[in-house]
């Protein structure tokens, strides 16, 4: 499913930088959202996977840095598709 964003949402794309989120791509529960973020640097349009997106910061709303915060540590991440192995096996 490809949903176009209406506005855009301000977003940091990991090495990448900021841009604006314009899209988002659902190819199902078997795989990452997508982003289709256009960049502010370079104008250049970016598919970036849902774990390499960041949220901008936004002193209004209290929120800092994406980059100063911390990333998921691998166990998170291994315990999340654990769940999510598991919530499919239950469907089959």
């Amino acid at each position: 499913m490809f949903t176009q964003l209406n506005p855009s949402i301000p977003v940091d794309i990991v090495d990448r930088g900021p841009g604006q989120a314009v899209a988002v791509i659902d190819y199902g529960p078997e795989h990452h959202l997508i982003w289709v973020t256009a960049l502010d640097a370079s104008g250049e349009i970016w598919c970036a996977p849902n774990p390499q997106v960041r949220v901008q910061s936004n002193w209004t709303m209290g929120r800092k840095s994406a980059f100063a915060r911390s990333r998921p540590s691998a166990s998170t991440a291994e315990e999340a598709c654990a769940c999510h192995d598991h919530a499919l096996a239950g469907m089959r």
